[in-house]
C-alpha cells in the first residue's frame, strides 16, 4: 500500500482520508486513480456518453457525501464502484429494454445474413450471439447483473464487489456460482460465458 504524507497526516492511497475542510487534493488523487477504470465499466453497461454522465455524478455523490466514508469498512475504489452501481440503478429500466430490445433485433435478423459472404456472415453471427447474450443478461435480476457485471467487466474481485454493494462476500460468491451455472444453460456459446466469467 502506498502511503502519502501531506502535511502532519497520513493516510493510505487506497483507504484515503476524504474528510476535512479542503478536499480537492484528496479528490483529485481519487478521481486521477480510479475515473478512467470506473468510466470504462460504467461504458460497457450503459455506452459511453452516459458513462461520461456517470462518472462526473459519481464524483460529485462522493464529494458531497464524503464524511459517509467509511475507510475501516473498504477502499475507497469499492466505496466509488458502490456509489456508481447505485446510479446505475436508475437506469436499470433503460438498460433492460436496450437489452430486450437488441435481442428482438437479433432474432429478426438472424435469417437475413445467410446470402452474404463469409465476412459479413461473420460479423453478423457475433452480433446475433452478442445480441442473445445481452437477452440472456437482461433476464438476470438488476442484483444478479450487478454482481456479475462488477466482477467481468470492472475486474473487482468479489470482496470488493461485496464492499461495493454492502452485502457479505459469501453472498457474491454464491451469487457468481449460481449466475455462471445459469448462463451455461441459457447464454448462446461458451466462449461469451468464459469472456463473463
Amino acid at each position: 500500500m502506498q502511503v502519502i504524507h501531506e502535511g502532519s497526516e497520513i493516510w493510505g492511497h487506497d483507504r484515503p482520508n476524504l474528510g476535512g475542510s479542503e478536499p480537492g487534493p484528496a479528490f483529485g488523487r481519487l478521481f486521477d486513480a480510479h475515473a478512467a477504470a470506473l468510466r470504462r465499466y460504467l461504458a460497457r453497461r450503459v455506452g459511453p456518453e452516459p458513462a461520461n454522465d456517470l462518472v462526473a455524478e459519481t464524483f460529485l455523490v462522493a464529494l458531497k457525501r464524503r464524511e459517509s466514508y467509511q475507510p475501516e469498512l473498504g477502499t475507497a475504489r469499492s466505496w466509488l464502484y458502490g456509489i456508481a452501481t447505485n446510479l446505475l440503478r436508475h437506469h436499470v429500466r433503460s438498460e433492460l429494454r436496450g437489452l430486450q430490445a437488441t435481442a428482438r433485433l437479433a432474432r429478426a435478423g438472424e435469417h437475413t445474413h445467410a446470402a452474404h459472404d463469409a465476412r459479413v456472415a461473420e460479423r453478423v453471427d457475433a452480433q446475433v450471439r452478442a445480441a442473445q447474450l445481452a437477452g440472456a443478461l437482461a433476464k438476470l435480476s438488476p442484483a444478479d447483473r450487478d454482481t456479475l457485471l462488477l466482477v467481468s467487466w470492472a475486474g473487482l474481485e468479489p470482496v470488493e464487489v461485496a464492499e461495493a454493494l454492502g452485502i457479505p462476500p459469501g453472498t457474491v460468491r454464491s451469487r457468481l456460482h449460481r449466475i455462471r451455472r445459469w448462463l451455461r444453460t441459457n447464454a448462446p456459446a461458451q466462449e461469451e460465458v468464459q469472456d463473463l466469467a
